[in-house]
């Protein structure tokens, strides 16, 4: 597989010289200065491309040609964004970049409450506490009928967190929650808005009446019109699972499972039609067997991301070590290397080492945790590719 690195434009503290100094061949970028829904134009696509190979790098994937809410949700605009949509698929592919990761998860990118948690070595990684989550819908966001989707275990804790949370606590937690972890992706909610709790209740206020089946036929709807421009010019769209794989907020979630899968590679049955197959995301819902969709799906991914998540009986889950947890990579990069052995892969997350707090752009994302996994993929890779010769 291919050895690409998550890169967020020139004002990563990451730059390209690093990366090519530790053996990363592509990047994984997307032009984040324009606004969502707005057209990506030719000439800034081949200036961010040229940029990237002046470096002796490629850029390999888009991630993310973001989805505007409206499309999600079936806006009276819908079919105005997605002809822009369009037309940045068109750039992109009169540029020569060919694969496109995008999601189709409502309001909220990905979701944890604590983006620096702190391993005993003096480390720290991403971590979801579902109490804490329950905390944040019922007292700070007050969400309307949260309690329902709480076993009485969590809303226990609720109620201790409740006396024990101070006003910087809910602070780090809405900040954690609403702001750093969308922001960057989707433009929705930035850092410096007033009243970000409102701004996030208004977004939800949109989705209000959708349920599962009519989100997936929005996608469909979405995959549809896009199809014939990917057909064009052989344009690799792949979706990446829902983070967590499971349902927030009262929001449906449409790409958790097998069956979601199944669902939406036969509603559009087109092979530019893809999967980005995520082991973390997908290895933090104990419904999945990682190593067993990743065998069935080999021929319809498109891009791998490389991480791995240990999941605790209260539902809570952490990043892993990359070589263990539940993502089990050793045994998914076997399948890859053997099925589909081109296809684009990065490393993700993991745990912040050292002085990678002053060397990342966004939360999650190091350089040295990422890199030491990148070395672990390597060796995990060589030795499969000796053992296939």
């Amino acid at each position: 597989m291919e050895k690409t690195w998550r890169w967020f434009g020139k004002k990563d503290k990451i730059k390209l010289d690093m990366l090519r100094q530790i053996g990363v061949e592509g990047i994984v970028s997307a032009l984040h200065d324009i606004p969502n829904g707005e057209v990506w134009p030719l000439e800034a696509i081949n200036d961010y491309k040229n940029y990237i190979e002046s470096f002796g790098l490629r850029w390999s994937v888009v991630e993310s040609l973001a989805v505007s809410e409206s499309i999600k949700y079936g806006g009276e605009d819908r079919d105005h964004l997605i002809e822009n949509y369009i037309k940045s698929l068109k750039n992109l592919g009169k540029a020569g970049v060919k694969t496109v990761c995008y999601n189709f998860m409502p309001v909220l990118d990905w979701a944890r409450t604590d983006l620096y948690f702190q391993w005993k070595d003096g480390s720290s990684s991403l971590y979801f506490d579902k109490a804490k989550f329950a905390y944040f819908e019922i007292h700070i966001l007050k969400r309307e009928g949260a309690e329902k989707d709480y076993n009485h275990e969590i809303l226990s804790k609720v109620e201790e967190l409740k006396t024990t949370l101070s006003e910087e606590d809910n602070n780090d937690l809405i900040d954690s929650i609403i702001v750093k972890t969308q922001g960057f992706v989707n433009g929705n909610i930035k850092e410096g808005d007033k009243n970000p709790v409102q701004l996030f209740k208004n977004l939800l206020a949109l989705y209000d009446g959708i349920d599962k089946d009519h989100l997936r036929q929005n996608m469909k709807y979405f995959l549809e019109k896009i199809m014939p421009i990917c057909e064009q010019y052989d344009i690799q769209m792949c979706v990446h699972p829902d983070d967590p794989p499971f349902s927030l907020l009262g929001l449906p979630r449409i790409v958790t499972n097998e069956d979601d899968i199944d669902w939406f590679l036969n509603a559009v049955d087109n092979p530019h039609n893809g999967l980005t197959f995520c082991t973390g995301s997908l290895s933090a819902g104990l419904q999945n067997d990682v190593p067993k969709l990743a065998q069935k799906y080999a021929s319809r991914t498109k891009f791998v991301h490389l991480r791995s998540t240990n999941v605790f009986e209260n539902g809570d889950f952490i990043e892993a070590n990359h070589l263990e947890g539940r993502g089990k990579l050793i045994e998914v990069i076997k399948i890859f290397e053997k099925e589909n052995p081109t296809l684009p892969m990065r490393v993700d997350h993991g745990r912040l080492l050292t002085d990678d707090i002053d060397k990342g752009y966004n939360p999650g994302y190091s350089f040295l945790g990422r890199m030491l996994a990148l070395g672990q993929i390597e060796g995990v890779m060589a030795a499969v590719n000796s053992g296939l010769k």
